[in-house]
């Protein structure tokens, strides 16, 4: 049993073929001559139902209103039923997304674009209550002569009571004349950074705020060396040496204990190494080794996290895990012991993320003193992190710690502390734990109180000086007053969308017309789209619905809509517009005019499908009463063309085709020329057609009866034309038989003691093409130069000498032919050849550049570059007389070595200035290079010579394009191979040839690379690998010198010249 055939079960008819309804009551009307009620129902589809559910909105029902809006939980891409969020979006940045959370939540940093690491350190310092509470008892006087202080002071006040989550410190990072685009380094900004504040703040003349650098982050050590024979420390080791902050390595170590003792740690100085003892007057054994001579109150460790390669002449970042405590005891690292405890609690945490060293993010988790809560800055956004500096997974549980040993006095000899461990840490800094601070050794003279922050007597409002308050109060209050402003314009933008909707869906919940009889009016279905879909529709405008009577066509019915009286005046009331359009305001004159043309259009169409009948007839040859011509191709079109109601554009001009411009018959032999004979009554439906469309220009439809004859003039021209074709065809005949192994590209077999001719190779090329091309557009070809401009040519002006390398000869088979001639600038022909080359193409025989293969001795050791050796280029089975000799061509006039010279110069010259060629790379796997790329450089490639895309793959592997110049240098090559290929700049050996690719200094034009070359390149596997990120980086911040730093900052500069 055959399935059930179900493809066409959904199509949507044609229109030509369904039934148009309208066409059938407008067919009524025509004969009844008279518009009933039922007809105006019919013709405006006033019968159909209101629709409920529709997916769209329906064009040939009036009385639907379904998809002029979404549904109740819908929205839009655009205009009134946008999501709300995006029609908030549009009115702007929202100001109160930028509202801190609450006063206990500490702000932001923006970045700048790499600023991160300035952020964090800024952050640690504000977060430092005794620092902070410093900086803002500095005189006005002072932050107005030095700048630095006055921003660090603004953008502390700002961090300290500004409403804002997150504050700008683009003023600060602009006076500090900071690169927002380089990543710098934590550690070096923030020594540089405290020895600025050190320097401008002794200017100060409050007592606290001269010293609070150095009294709560200067510490003191000493490097001594002890002679191991007397005992005695070298004078050097009384000297003492400030530090903000330690360096600590910590490759190979796992805890900050370990790293502690390893900085503190004795060195032997001994055998070749040894140290020379003023006191013993001799080379002796010492040792060495740092002592802790002072320690500040916050002190912070440098984890050395990056490390020198000398191999890769690169930097690496250690990234294995690192271990520290809570809780840190230095009493016993101090080399005079103290009566006092020094135990500090860790305070902050600098992270470093990322795996390279000049790139990267810092974040920073800092412990706020007030509350003991643990926050991470990340640039703008602050987050809570508890009681921890990390989360759980970060620290390991609770345990005995002994930090540096027994401590004396009324500690215990172990501190319980837990251990906290990451992989990322870069500084730590830890905070004296408050207590009693006395004068003792070890200690500064003006200890600080960490845990108040009394920094003397400040005049302060809510924790800031007058100045500083009135003006962040300021800005302040401008910027809730933007909250506020923009609140509520969002409010009143949210509460007229509202409105607005419900307006839309009210009166179009009250459009449906519930019976016939009910009084109803027309409206544009395009205004009511605008209307129901904008926020501030236009005035209602009916005229696209109106006749040139004023009343409604029922052509219109799928673009309008009929609404009730109610909704009407709703929106007449409203809106405006018109004109208004009632159940009777229908045009009369305009239907009866459509009936009469819809009869018309049926009369038509019937008698278009019995001409296609004649034509059809016409076309296959079997109509025999044709009595006019037209065009073959225009009745071809015109037959496949579909009937419509009335003639088109396309079928006027059934003759134009086979007019000549000089109005008469073209003749059949023309192009397009071709026609046919179509009978009387054809040709007048045509000419009907033709008149109906251009009423006033007869000239359209040229006629041409049986009895026309054909125009003399284009006939005359037709005939010279085949003459000169033919007598061209002849002429090429005669040179192709004249020179019947040239015109086929077939090699001329060379005879040693013959003379022979040279020939400049493009132009017997141009020639060949010409005297083959034959056919209808065969006098199109251009024809070759006369011979005499092109031998003139081959010769210099300054010798009269040949200016082209003569070509090289091989042997095959016994015979010997030219070796290259689809490659070599010239061809050698036979003396029969050139001699009628000169007859065809005006060259004279004895200008010709001549050409005589002769034969020497091998013991001559000729030096000339036109000797060939046979024995090199013949196959042992050849059979030869002359084995044992050279065969020699040589040419008249001689070739010009030093013209030849200085054209190859200047040509090596222009492909050394090339641009945005193209050089291939092939990544060579195994240890020898297959021969094909070893014999690259043997070979030359022209500048402009395309290379297609089959010969880019090889057997041992694919060639990858590089665009490069002639300035590109080997480094900037090899990193476009370290890209593509990922082979390491340090393990790239690259050749051209057998050529080595050393110098990444050079140029590609230094070193002979042009566009279309072929180099390969081997993985070597020598380094270990690295991320190509990291030599960018370098790239970017060094240039040159690639530790440049903060080299031109304010940081190194001199304050003096900086100061207002």
């Amino acid at each position: 049993m055959s399935r059930p055939n179900t493809r066409n079960k959904n199509k949507r008819q044609r229109p030509s073929d369904a039934v148009d309804p309208s066409s059938q009551i407008l067919r009524k009307i025509h004969e009844a001559n008279d518009v009933t009620d039922d007809d105006i129902n019919q013709l405006f589809m006033i019968w159909k139902p209101v629709c409920q559910g529709c997916r769209v909105n329906t064009r040939d029902n009036p009385n639907c209103f379904c998809g002029l809006v979404p549904p109740v939980n819908g929205s839009r891409k655009s205009g009134l039923w946008q999501k709300t969020s995006e029609i908030i979006q549009s009115l702007g940045p929202d100001p109160t997304f930028d509202l801190r959370d609450s006063d206990s939540t500490p702000a932001g940093l923006t970045n700048l674009g790499a600023t991160c690491y300035a952020n964090s350190i800024l952050q640690c310092l504000y977060m430092n209550t005794a620092f902070r509470e410093g900086v803002f008892s500095v005189e006005v006087d002072v932050l107005k002569q030095y700048p630095v202080l006055d921003q660090i002071a603004r953008l502390f006040a700002q961090l300290h009571a500004s409403k804002k989550a997150f504050v700008d410190s683009d003023a600060f990072v602009k006076t500090l004349e900071l690169d927002n685009g380089v990543q710098q380094d934590t550690h070096e900004f923030l020594t540089l950074l405290l020895s600025l504040l050190e320097r401008c703040l002794r200017h100060s003349g409050v007592f606290k705020a001269q010293t609070i650098v150095q009294d709560l982050f200067r510490g003191s050590v000493s490097h001594v060396t002890t002679c191991s024979k007397c005992g005695r420390d070298s004078e050097a080791s009384s000297k003492v040496e400030d530090f903000y902050a330690l360096e600590l390595n910590i490759k190979g170590l796992k805890t900050l204990d370990a790293s502690l003792n390893d900085y503190l740690s004795l060195e032997h100085l001994n055998g070749d190494n040894q140290y020379f003892c003023g006191s013993c007057n001799a080379r002796v054994d010492a040792t060495r080794c740092i002592k802790l001579r002072t320690l500040p109150p916050v002190i912070t460790f440098q984890l050395k996290r990056c490390v020198f390669l000398p191999k890769t002449t690169a930097k690496k970042k250690i990234t294995s895990s690192f271990s520290f405590p809570q809780v840190l005891d230095m009493e016993s690292r101090l080399t005079e012991s103290l009566q006092n405890e020094l135990i500090y609690d860790l305070s902050a945490v600098l992270i470093h993320k990322g795996s390279a060293v000049n790139s990267g993010h810092y974040v920073a988790h800092i412990k706020d003193e007030k509350t003991g809560l643990w926050w991470e800055f990340d640039d703008e956004h602050v987050s809570e992190l508890g009681k921890r500096p990390f989360n759980e997974a970060s620290s390991s549980t609770p345990q005995p710690e002994s930090n540096g040993g027994t401590s004396s006095g009324n500690t215990t000899d172990l501190i319980q502390s837990e251990v906290f461990s990451s992989s990322d840490a870069y500084m730590l800094m830890y905070s004296l734990r408050s207590g009693k601070q006395e004068n003792q050794g070890g200690q500064r003279e003006n200890p600080i109180d960490i845990s108040k922050g009394e920094v003397g007597s400040v005049q302060q409002l809510e924790g800031l000086p007058l100045h500083l308050y009135e003006w962040i109060n300021t800005m302040n209050a401008v910027f809730l007053e933007s909250c506020k402003q923009f609140t509520l314009r969002k409010e009143k933008e949210l509460n007229a969308l509202t409105e607005r909707r419900q307006e839309v869906r009210t009166i179009l919940s009250e459009a449906a017309v519930q019976s016939l009889e009910e009084q109803y009016f027309w409206i544009s279905t395009d205004w009511l789209r605008l209307w129901a879909d904008t926020t501030l529709p236009p005035a209602l405008d009916n005229t696209p619905l109106l006749c040139s009577h004023g009343k409604v066509l029922a052509s219109k019915v799928n673009c309008m809509k009929r609404i009730s009286e109610l909704a009407w005046a709703k929106l007449e009331s409203k809106f405006n517009g018109g004109p208004k359009l009632g159940k009777g305001d229908y045009c009369r004159d305009c239907l009866m005019d459509g009936a009469r043309m819809v009869v018309s259009s049926d009369s038509y169409r019937d008698r278009r499908t019995f001409m296609k009948s004649i034509a059809s007839d016409v076309l296959s040859g079997k109509c025999e009463d044709g009595m006019y011509y037209i065009s073959k191709a225009w009745l071809q079109q015109w037959v496949k063309r579909k009937n419509f109601d009335a003639p088109t554009e396309a079928d006027a001009g059934p003759t134009n085709a086979i007019t000549c411009n000089h109005g008469k018959l073209m003749p059949e032999q023309a192009p397009g020329g071709k026609r046919v004979l179509v009978p009387e009554n054809f040709w007048s439906f045509l000419v009907e057609d033709a008149l109906k469309l251009m009423p006033e220009d007869t000239a359209d439809c040229t006629c041409f009866h049986l009895d026309s004859s054909q125009c003399c003039h284009c006939t005359e021209e037709l005939s010279e034309t085949a003459c000169f074709e033919d007598s061209l065809r002849t002429l090429k005949m005669k040179q192709r038989q004249n020179h019947e192994k040239l015109a086929t590209g077939k090699g001329i077999p060379l005879t040693p003691q013959c003379r022979y001719f040279l020939l400049p190779s493009p132009w017997l090329v141009q020639w060949r093409i010409y005297i083959n091309m034959t056919g209808k557009n065969s006098s199109s070809a251009p024809e070759p130069e006369r011979l005499d401009g092109v031998i003139n040519t081959l010769k210099c002006k300054k010798h009269t000498r040949l200016l082209e390398r003569l070509p090289e000869l091989i042997c095959k088979r016994g015979s010997f032919f030219q070796k290259n001639p689809s490659t070599d600038k010239l061809t050698i022909i036979s003396e029969l050849d050139w001699k009628y080359f000169c007859e065809e193409w005006g060259g004279l025989m004895e200008d010709g550049v001549s050409a005589l293969i002769e034969v020497g001795d091998n013991t001559e050791q000729s030096s000339s570059p036109n000797v060939i050796d046979l024995e090199k280029h013949s196959s042992p089975d050849d059979n030869m007389d002359i084995d044992a000799r050279q065969l020699i061509l040589r040419a008249s006039p001689e070739i010009c070595e030093e013209c030849i010279g200085d054209r190859e110069s200047c040509e090596l010259m222009q492909k050394l200035s090339y641009s945005e060629g193209d050089v291939f790379v092939c990544l060579v796997r195994g240890k020898e290079a297959p021969k094909a790329m070893l014999e690259v450089s043997d070979t030359s490639f022209e500048v402009d010579r395309r290379t297609s895309k089959r010969s880019r793959r090889t057997n041992y592997g694919n060639l990858t394009s590089l665009k490069v110049s002639a300035t590109t240098t080997v480094y900037q090559l090899k990193m476009m191979i370290w890209e593509l290929l990922g082979v390491m700049k340090e393990n790239q050996e690259l050749y051209k040839g057998t050529k080595v690719i050393d110098q990444e200094s050079a140029t590609l034009a230094d070193m002979n690379i042009f566009p279309g070359d072929k180099l390969w390149v081997r993985d070597s596997e020598m380094h270990e690998h690295r991320d190509i990120a990291d030599e960018l980086c370098d790239k970017k911040t060094g240039g040159q010198d690639i530790e440049e730093g903060f080299r031109g900052t304010l940081l190194t500069g001199d304050i003096s010249s900086k100061a207002c």
